[in-house]
């Protein structure tokens, strides 16, 4: 592993700024500043360390809330002196119980490709906890576990079809309906894409941990 500390120019303040992303979607979840000293234990214990400038200490992300981040990847800017810290996060990046801090919106033109499964996920929700009358989402609902069990296994076996005809089109239309109901499923079993991703997480690094072995 590389580190080249040295090179970063920190501010007056012996400070630089760190953007938090999510490493496998991509979301911008914070914006922390770090020292030397933040930095060295993020480093060493391969999870975000900071520097509070309103409290003049350093502290780490979920120490008390347990929504803690795991380091994937660190990075600087040309200029040396912003840092790029990607993240596997084990929880809400923001203390208000949002996913990122980031949560206010002032302006809107797209939804960004990166974003589509979580408006999907929150739409889904929406359909949970707010059900309109002819809507697909709410149906489901209604319906229950066995209905969205049954779409699961429809869907599966259309995927399998569209993959044995090697047509591109109708695989990833086919991918696309299961995934929408595997959504529906992780809602109604109450199971959040952070459990999968922290699941995926744990796998690759046992796996990782077994090849160096």
């Amino acid at each position: 592993m590389r580190v080249n500390i040295e090179q970063l120019v920190f501010d007056d303040n012996g400070l630089i700024p760190a953007i938090v992303q999510d490493a496998g979607t991509g979301n911008v979840l914070t914006l922390a500043y770090m020292n030397q000293d933040a930095l060295n234990k993020t480093i060493q214990t391969n999870e975000t360390w900071f520097f509070s400038r309103k409290r003049q200490k350093l502290w780490n992300k979920g120490e008390t809330s347990g929504n803690k981040q795991q380091i994937i990847r660190i990075s600087y800017d040309c200029d040396a002196d912003a840092l790029l810290v990607q993240v596997n996060p084990l929880g809400p990046a923001c203390h208000t119980g949002n996913e990122s801090c980031f949560y206010n919106e002032l302006y809107t033109n797209d939804i960004p490709a990166h974003d589509i499964v979580h408006s999907v996920i929150a739409k889904i929700k929406d359909r949970r906890d707010n059900p309109v009358d002819g809507t697909y989402t709410s149906y489901l609902f209604e319906k229950g576990i066995d209905k969205v069990l049954k779409k699961v296994g429809e869907e599966t076996s259309e995927v399998i079809i569209g993959a044995k005809n090697n047509d591109k089109q109708e695989l990833t239309s086919e991918i696309a309906d299961l995934t929408y109901h595997t959504l529906v499923l992780m809602e109604l079993m109450d199971v959040s894409l952070s459990d999968i991703k922290n699941e995926l997480m744990k796998r690759h690094i046992q796996k990782e941990g077994q090849n160096r072995e």
